[in-house]
């Protein structure tokens, strides 16, 4: 997983991005469907995704999602950075087996309440299977390090 950094509001630049890589395995659905609560067979019954038109299990809209959830709170803006909202487009299905590139860019930084704007992309071999955009509220300098802020 990604090594924790932190960055302040003071040091973000519109344009910075961060990347992450994760290989999808049946035991992250597996793990997802038993802390969402979301036993969904398409997710977990290759008897029952057969039957569908994936043809195969795909894993969870809301696991790929949690994958920019981990850019936020490990590398941009990383530790401290408050989710203030999320929009989210499932644009196609993620399978077991897929290696999803996450990519997380600031498009806009917001003085008032040192909020940033950040575009949010998922794709596997070239295709995107998720888009949207966060907003975040980053600490400042001023605020202190990470472990002082827990």
């Amino acid at each position: 997983m990604l090594e924790l950094q932190t960055l302040y509001f003071e040091d973000l630049k519109v344009g910075m991005s961060e990347v992450l890589t994760k290989h999808v395995s049946s035991s992250d659905v597996v793990g997802f469907a038993e802390v969402s609560g979301d036993r969904n067979p398409i997710h977990l019954s290759e008897h029952f995704a057969a039957r569908t038109p994936f043809k195969t299990r795909i894993a969870h809209g809301l696991y790929t999602a949690s994958l920019i959830s981990a850019v936020l709170g490990t590398r941009l803006p990383g530790p401290g950075a408050i989710y203030l909202s999320q929009t989210l487009n499932f644009k196609a299905p993620v399978k077991i087996g897929d290696d999803v590139i996450v990519r997380v860019t600031v498009e806009e930084l917001m003085e008032r309440g040192k909020r940033a704007r950040l575009s949010c992309a998922c794709e596997v071999d070239g295709t995107i299977v998720l888009d949207g955009e966060a907003l975040v509220k980053v600490p400042g300098r001023a605020d202190g390090p990470p472990t002082e802020r827990l």
